[in-house]
């Protein structure tokens, strides 16, 4: 079994549209979701996430492949080094 990792994991929406699925994303990957924050900016119209995820390496880039994947939205993460 891989071992778990803390990663936070960064996405920014540009297009309100692509909400609904990466909120569904990240609800069939709620088991590994620690926290999670979300800003809306709307004096530049986009929202900025920020979840943190406590799993295994695969399944955070699945997650963040999936979502970057989404028209209008950018994912980018970051692991711990432990």
């Amino acid at each position: 079994m891989e071992e778990k990792r803390i990663a936070v994991l960064s996405v920014i929406v540009v297009k309100r549209e692509s909400a609904e699925k990466l909120n569904a994303y990240l609800s069939a990957f709620g088991e590994y979701i620690v926290g999670r924050m979300g800003i809306p900016y709307r004096e530049k119209n986009v929202s900025v996430l920020c979840v943190v995820l406590d799993a295994p390496a695969a399944v955070v880039n699945a997650l963040t492949g999936k979502i970057g994947q989404l028209d209008g939205v950018t994912a980018k993460t970051l692991f711990s080094q432990f």
